[in-house]
């Protein structure tokens, strides 16, 4: 199946009719909100199975993997937006002080307006839907670009949302780069884009003619510190479930991993007997095991492992784009495996002989968009003061998406803004400040030509 692209001159009038819906004011009550979040939420228990069985069509993803790693975090948030949207919306008021008097102030969340999402294809519905509950929360318009690389989730996506909304409150738009490229030349007013760095430059790089704000949730290679006090049994088992998730095509999947050099040898042999455990002697016909998603990715992930010291695993099959779990040694900094975000299920091991020597590997390159360590809790939080990531997890991984109540955001070349819970409310929405000032006196000290002068230079 392919996605074609939606005509440019359709675009265009989706988003002057989206423009001249949000200039309706439809959207900036309460009971609007809510009642779309609902509809939002019915639409999820619908479309649940068509979703499920689309991940499975384009990424071999089982439909519990979908349920917990998708569905089941949109409908969270949906929750917890409907639990605090109006508390969300309350005018918030704030401290005035002597020299202002007779004035009271406050803030107010106002919608930005008409936002545009972009998502990727790793977890298609997760990272569309779940940006679209800030946008309906925050009194937004909408329109969702879903990615062309998992066209079946595309498609049903595009049924799903065109079945709920009215294309003028929310739309899906399909197509390539090309569409991509037809969106960035209009004008929106917040862009939500969830991919690359490269990607992100590109984004940012657009938005800045119009000097649209922007969310970039992009990736960088997070890594994996496994210190010599770790419990390398269960190091190893957590580490091997983020690894292997969606078959490692998860931006805060461990990508390489820093490893006291007294406990390598120790951590493959706990590796292997983790994988084992998770998928079974024969992984390949595993129902949990995900597949990579097109040949260009498949073949970039199997370069790494040509020429490579393989500990484990290394068996792939282009013609179901299959890669097995595995795990590298004696590789250099400079290897083309450390280059890039891996984006798939191959695991560079690095030895290390004192903690000092890790932190500056970390420090040495750009900040990602994770930082696992396992080890010692008290050491764990002195090596996330001297280093600088999105998110972290001590002695974990992955689990810090899993509270809606934690920010989720990249610092620095791994992205811009957060969202989750009321961040995501706050990504969509703009604080005006208010000052409201009563009538019944007026005081000519600040009026020209500011008489005792020195009085109010005091106040000040």
């Amino acid at each position: 199946m392919e996605i074609k692209n939606t005509p440019a001159q359709l675009i265009d009038t989706i988003i002057e009719e989206q423009r001249n819906y949000f200039a309706s004011n439809a959207t900036l009550c309460r009971k609007f909100r809510k009642k779309q979040l609902k509809k939002l939420q019915k639409a999820l228990k619908y479309w649940e199975k068509p979703l499920c069985d689309a991940l499975w069509q384009d990424l071999h993803k089982s439909c519990e993997e979908a349920v917990m790693t998708e569905l089941s975090i949109v409908a969270g948030e949906i929750k917890n937006h409907l639990s605090h949207l109006r508390g969300w919306m309350k005018r918030r008021c704030v401290a005035t002080p002597l020299k202002m008097m007779p004035s009271r102030s406050s803030t107010v969340s106002e919608p930005l307006g008409n936002a545009l999402i972009i998502s990727p294809w790793n977890y298609p519905v997760q990272l569309l839907l779940n940006p679209l509950v800030g946008a309906i929360s925050s009194g937004c318009t909408a329109i969702l670009k879903p990615s062309p690389y998992v066209p079946n989730v595309s498609r049903v996506i595009e049924e799903m949302i065109s079945a709920t909304f009215g294309r003028e409150y929310i739309a899906v738009v399909q197509g390539n780069r090309d569409t991509n490229s037809h969106l960035l030349e209009q004008r929106f007013d917040i862009i939500f884009f969830t991919g690359s760095p490269a990607l992100g430059r590109m984004v940012m790089s657009a938005a800045a003619k119009h000097l649209t704000p922007v969310v970039l949730e992009l990736g960088g290679k997070s890594p994996c510190i496994v210190d010599k006090d770790a419990d390398i049994d269960v190091a190893a088992r957590r580490i091997a479930w983020g690894k292997t998730l969606n078959a490692g095509q998860t931006c805060i999947a461990p990508d390489y991993l820093l490893i006291h050099e007294s406990r390598e040898k120790e951590f493959v042999e706990a590796y292997r007997k983790a994988l084992l455990k998770l998928h079974g002697a024969d992984i390949k016909s595993s129902r949990h095991y995900v597949r990579i998603v097109n040949d260009k990715a498949f073949e970039r992930i199997t370069g790494y492992i040509k020429g490579a010291s393989i500990e484990l695993g290394g068996k792939h099959d282009a013609k179901e784009r299959f890669i097995e779990p595995t795990l590298l040694s004696n590789v250099s900094p400079d290897d083309p495996v450390m280059q890039e975000e891996i984006f798939g299920p191959v695991l560079p091991m690095i030895p290390f002989k004192e903690r000092s020597e890790a932190v500056e590997f970390v420090r040495k390159r750009e900040k990602p968009l994770a930082l696992y360590y396992f080890g010692k809790a008290k050491d764990g939080k002195e090596i996330l003061r001297l280093t600088s990531a999105g998110g972290s997890c001590i002695n974990d991984t992955i689990m810090h998406i899993a509270n809606e109540n934690l920010p989720f955001g990249g610092v620095g070349n791994s992205g811009m803004g957060h969202y989750h819970g009321k961040l995501s409310f706050e990504a969509f929405s703009h604080k005006r400040a208010v000052v409201t000032t009563a009538t019944w006196l007026d005081l000519p000290f600040r009026y020209m030509p500011y008489k005792m002068f020195g009085l109010v230079k005091k106040l000040l």
